[in-house]
């Protein structure tokens, strides 16, 4: 159990006796003791008492014996809790031999649809898909591992009006040849050649607007094109998730087009709803508090003038059937922060339509952009996107040379695994350790350091102590008495009995730099600790002790790492 939610535990009873009402005690680390609680100042001006006193008689309350050494008034009428050694390392022996590591399988598990990634069919992934990705593969790797059933939804572009263009370009080339085009990666030139001939010949460009007529139709050999380019452009994206390292599968393609047979009833609901109104020709929803600069209401098309649907139709249809047929009862959008206000009409008018009631709810997991040294939006040397590839393939060079540099004794094979390792970790995890509400610059020095808050650091102390237990030629002894003896030791097991409330957390508000902070905390906790307490030299039974709080360590930082989706290599 958590220390501060075992605290809490002890001293709510206590606070809510000599308040007459509950009370939050607010337990909280502190520098002057363990924790500290100032509850009892909030309250004093509820009730009219002098704080020290509420304090005092809380702690005459509180059932603390077998959990504090020191329980004291400090102040104007602080609590000051200082835990006892033996429940610290009480705490500590029973994660050792807990697989779960003190994190509880979800007592009400419940469905979870994950949007994320959503790149364009016949285009490139590029670093601006980078952070979606990232985000929505820690959040399923999470949440999963609390026992929620998650359904990964990754929403490809893989309809619309430019798909009459590369149809017809497509067409043009043939399909064999086209096929080995799209096959060998370079997605874009394929888009842009087909955007060059549609702006400069006439009678292409009509050809492709017919195209677009019959792949709505359903024209066999047009769709037959069409899923050639879908089938092309999934088997590269699967290239660069299988090099990301993420979790995303081939089940887990949902393009725009499987909606498609949902978009009528959509609007016939709302229609029937009483909802609709016409605006310029097309069929719109006002969600209610949806307002312009101008202060007028803003519409949510759902049908356009000329009759096409747009992204809104979707995204009420997508919430229809995820909420409806799979019965998801949360929603989680990994999209970017420009498109939050298009997300709350959407939740809203889902919400009129009774398609998202509680207990279902719709949260959109924003976040911020990549930015360059310049602080501007990260651009290639040509002023376009980066390629996602790219970025991977840089990443994986340096963490590669840097391995060959700073243990010569890895031969090819083990330099280029520990190198994957370390680049794709140092990219996922420079992107999760940030706020994900904040842009962040791409730093590789930064990223790829081994000093500081990041990937490689946290996988070092791994590798750390991976090579304890090599020298060591035993395992932990699962059952050893654990001994906290040196404040090191003290402040090693304070962050490893942290994990569950951390993680606990983070499933709730999908802040993922907290748990990349926790991870960083334990790493500099285990660094202080290596260095001031001996393990393979001290005497038993410290040595097994210690040998513990290496092993729970290395459990804890391999657990936390992997749900960001980062791997431990044992050798660095």
């Amino acid at each position: 159990m958590d220390l501060e939610k075992l605290l809490t535990d002890r001293l709510g009873p206590a606070f809510a006796t000599a308040a007459g009402v509950p009370v939050n005690p607010v337990v909280r680390r502190s520098p002057r003791a363990d924790f500290q609680s100032d509850a009892a100042l909030a309250l004093a001006r509820r009730v009219g008492r002098p704080p020290r006193d509420i304090a005092a008689e809380v702690l005459e309350y509180a059932d603390l014996a077998d959990v504090c050494s020191v329980a004291e008034v400090s102040g104007p009428g602080f609590l000051n809790l200082t835990v006892a050694d033996a429940a610290l390392a009480g705490l500590v022996s029973a994660l050792a031999t807990d697989p779960r590591l003190g994190v509880p399988v979800s007592a009400e598990p419940e469905t979870v649809v994950i949007d994320y990634s959503a790149p364009n069919v016949a285009k490139e992934m590029h670093v601006g898909h980078l952070r979606s990705t990232v985000i929505g593969d820690a959040a399923s790797r999470l949440l999963e591992w609390l026992g929620h059933r998650v359904l990964r939804a990754n929403h490809l572009g893989d309809w619309g009006t430019p798909f009459g263009m590369l149809i017809e370009h497509l067409a043009d080339l043939g399909e064999a040849e086209a096929a080995r085009e799209m096959s060998m990666g370079d997605l874009d030139s394929f888009y842009k050649a087909a955007r060059v001939k549609f702006d400069a010949d006439e009678a292409f460009a009509e050809r492709s607007r017919l195209r677009v007529v019959a792949l709505q139709g359903r024209d066999p050999m047009t769709l037959r094109l069409w899923r050639l380019l879908v089938e092309q452009s999934e088997r590269y994206f699967l290239t660069v998730y299988d090099m990301l390292d993420v979790t995303l599968t081939e089940r887990d393609f949902h393009g725009e087009s499987s909606y498609n047979d949902l978009l009528t009833a959509v609007v016939e609901d709302l229609g029937r709803l009483g909802l609709l109104r016409e605006s310029d020709g097309a069929a719109c929803v006002f969600p209610p508090g949806s307002v312009g600069r101008d202060g007028e209401p803003l519409p949510l098309i759902v049908r356009k003038s000329d009759g096409g649907y747009g992204y809104a139709a979707t995204d009420l249809a997508a919430i229809r059937q995820r909420t409806g047929t799979l019965g998801a009862t949360r929603l989680l959008y990994v999209v970017g922060l420009p498109q939050r206000r298009h997300f709350e009409m959407v939740y809203a008018v889902a919400a009129q339509a009774g398609w998202l009631s509680p207990p279902a709810r719709a949260v959109h997991v924003g976040f911020g952009s990549i930015l360059g040294s310049d602080g501007r939006m990260l651009r290639s040397r040509v002023g376009g996107s980066v390629k996602l590839v790219g970025l991977l393939e840089e990443a994986i060079a340096r963490a590669t040379a840097l391995a060959r540099e700073r243990n010569p004794d890895l031969n090819k094979a083990e330099a280029a695994e520990v190198g994957r390792a370390v680049g794709i970790g140092a990219v996922k995890y420079a992107d999760l350790s940030n706020d994900r509400h904040r842009d962040y610059v791409l730093d590789w020095e930064r990223m790829l350091s081994l000093d500081g808050n990041t990937a490689p650091y946290l996988q070092y102390a791994y590798s750390r102590i991976q090579s304890i237990f090599r020298r060591a030629g035993t395992a932990a002894p699962p059952h050893a008495v654990v001994s906290l003896a040196e404040p090191a030791e003290r402040a090693l097991a304070f962050e490893l009995v942290g994990f569950g409330r951390v993680v606990g957390e983070v499933a709730e508000n999908l802040e993922f730099h907290h748990l990349a902070g926790y991870l960083y905390r334990l790493a500099a906790a285990f660094s202080a600790f290596y260095e001031r307490c001996p393990v393979l030299r001290a005497e038993e039974p410290v040595r097994d002790s210690r040998l513990v709080l290496c092993d729970l360590t290395a459990r804890v930082l391999r657990q936390g790492l992997h749900l960001l989706g980062i791997r431990t290599p044992e050798r660095m």
